[in-house]
């Protein structure tokens, strides 16, 4: 082989990477994978490799790429595991860059390569690398050191585990708060491969350090670190080693490291047990729901449901109930919206006559609310109140709450009621619903706004459904057939698009005396989007009813010849319809 193109693919690697503009750079990293297949698995580890460890002087986004395209199994391409550690060069100098995202992305990268390397090439080569960067003179390389450790603890020999925690330790009082930071960060996963007597002696101390350090940055990030040293110490351990701690974070001067408290509060009550959660937790809790900080109290609202079940019902009304009738006063829409949003979820907690004392009054309030997303919350979830107090009850308190918030102003909370509608229609049964909701599912079809129009469809063949087709003869086929005679042309389309969505849900009989001849005086419509709009529905009446003698005589009949003629229109799009259509049309005749 010639020399010349033998050396082509690094060169023009070179080149590229040396070129202004950044994209063709770019370009060149996202190749290096095909050039080192080209260059074979020796050139690749002897020249390629080499050459980008020296590349780490360029745009992040470029290095950034380059720590992504290594991670991406390219020990492939340089002669399989056994060379993997051979990539470590390069990722090292990346972990060391100033930019956090290029730092990051090669520490994940330098885990993967971690996790195909054997025993004794994590100790000849990783180990090394790990205490170079450990103790870089920079903060940036012992920042992304912290990330290295939880990879290849559990893989290495007693005495270098004992070296790592040591490490480890040192990063934990880092005098840069960025690299304590990243300890509080990576202590957690760390911790699930100490054995359980390192736990205690020198995961606890690295932890009480982090926890009690000054920069709240660091502090609101040993949370997890606490629920991860809980989960591995029996209740006892827990009480005599953490209560402090406990105490400290729940009610630390930082409002962020409160907010991470609330925010993982079930989590650190599952961990640490029934007994602590009765005789600490609930207090803290309540302390949480009832923070000055609306972030915080947003956070525990969140909470509500997951920690009432561990909580017996008699403290839950008596701690956690007079928590959440405050907090539905509370002035934050926020934490208001956080609690429509998991009240249901304490009714089958509470039992029936419990919500219907506590609770029910709570839900009127809230469905009341100004701010349309807590409106939307307490809708949304209403399917659990009803089963636990049933429909009856239900719809005597809450049915006029849900009229009212169907012509509600935002648009949204009448979309939410639409979808809720079908669900209540076969709870509450015909007559009750043809007598309070059967106006207001007609009256949607007429809405400004498409996405309820095209709801309010949606809702009527799901009623068609649960009703069955004599109902929807009755109650739904006339009232949709007469706005088509409407001289707003909304109007007009809106009937078309709710026969498309009805009728596979009706029958072939309904179809023909009801329906077919008003859709087919709106196929000569002076509207092109009604005429191409018509041309859709026929094409979904000839799939719904063509697999049957009967439908197929009504589709060659009723359905072709309009399509033919349509296919003649003046307009391009209802001509393009009309042709699709009959294709279908004709397939099932």
């Amino acid at each position: 082989m010639d020399t010349g193109e033998d050396i082509a693919p690094i060169a023009i690697l070179m080149d590229e990477l040396r070129s202004e503009d950044v994209q063709l750079r770019l370009n060149a990293i996202h190749s290096v994978p095909t050039i080192a297949l080209a260059l074979g698995p020796d050139r690749a580890r002897e020249e390629l490799v080499p050459f980008l460890q020296d590349s780490v002087d360029d745009e992040d986004e470029v290095l950034l790429a380059l720590a992504e395209e290594l991670g991406r199994n390219f020990e492939e391409y340089i002669g399989g595991k056994e060379y993997a550690h051979v990539l470590l060069g390069p990722l090292e100098n990346l972990s060391a860059v100033e930019e956090t995202l290029v730092r990051d992305k090669a520490a994940e990268s330098i885990t993967k390569v971690a996790a195909v390397l054997s025993q004794a090439q994590l100790e000849e080569y990783y180990i090394p690398l790990l205490k170079r960067l450990s103790q870089g003179e920079w903060f940036t390389s012992r920042t992304s050191s912290a990330a290295l450790y939880a990879a290849v603890y559990a893989n290495v020999s007693p005495a270098i585990q004992d070296d790592l925690r040591k490490g480890f330790a040192a990063l934990g009082s880092d005098d840069t708060p960025m690299v304590r930071r990243a300890a509080a960060k990576w202590l957690g996963p760390l911790l699930t491969h100490f054995a359980p007597q390192h736990v205690v002696s020198d995961g606890l101390p690295i932890y009480r350090r982090l926890q009690s350090d000054d920069q709240d940055s660091v502090r609101l990030l040993t949370v997890e670190d606490l629920i991860a040293i809980a989960q591995r110490m029996s209740p006892a351990e827990v009480k005599e080693q953490l209560l402090k701690q406990i105490r400290h974070s729940i009610g630390d001067k930082s409002w962020r490291v409160r907010y991470m408290a609330a925010n993982h509060f079930n989590e650190l009550a599952d961990a640490v047990g029934a007994e602590l959660v009765r005789e600490e937790l609930t207090g803290q809790y309540v302390q949480l729901l009832k923070d000055n900080e609306a972030e915080v109290r947003t956070a525990a609202a969140g909470q509500i449901p997951g920690f009432s079940k561990l909580l017996d019902k008699d403290v839950i009304l008596a701690r956690i109930v007079p928590c959440v009738r405050d907090l539905s006063q509370d002035t934050s829409q926020h934490v208001r919206a956080a609690l429509a949003n998991q009240i249901s979820g304490l009714a089958p907690l509470l039992g029936k006559d419990s919500t219907i004392e506590h609770l029910l009054p709570l839900f009127l309030h809230l469905l009341k609310d100004d701010f349309p997303e807590v409106r939307l919350n307490i809708i949304s979830k209403l399917e659990t109140v009803n089963n636990v107090i049933g429909i009856e009850l239900l719809s005597e308190t809450l049915l006029p709450a849900i009229v009212e918030l169907a012509e509600d102003k935002s648009w949204r909370v009448r979309q939410a009621i639409i979808e809720y509608i079908p669900l209540l229609a076969n709870q509450l049964g015909k007559p009750f619903f043809d007598e309070q909701l059967g106006n207001l599912c007609m009256s949607w079809l007429g809405d400004t706004v498409f996405s309820i129009r095209e709801a309010a469809t949606v809702n009527l063949k799901r009623l068609t459904e649960v009703f069955g087709v004599e109902w929807a003869k009755v109650q739904i086929v006339p009232k949709v057939m007469g706005m088509g005679q409407h001289p707003n042309y909304l109007f007009r389309m809106t009937t078309v698009q709710a026969i498309t969505t009805i009728v596979p849900s009706l029958d072939l009989d309904i179809v023909r005396s009801e329906i077919i001849d008003p859709l087919l005086q709106l196929a000569s419509d002076p509207i092109p989007n009604i005429r191409f709009n018509v041309s859709k529905s026929l094409e979904v009446l000839a799939i719904a009813y063509g697999g049957t003698p009967a439908g197929v005589e009504f589709v060659q009949t009723r359905i072709v010849p309009p399509l033919e003629q349509q296919k003649n229109d003046p307009d391009a799009d209802v001509r393009y319809f009309a042709a699709r259509a009959l294709q279908k049309a004709l397939a099932v005749s």
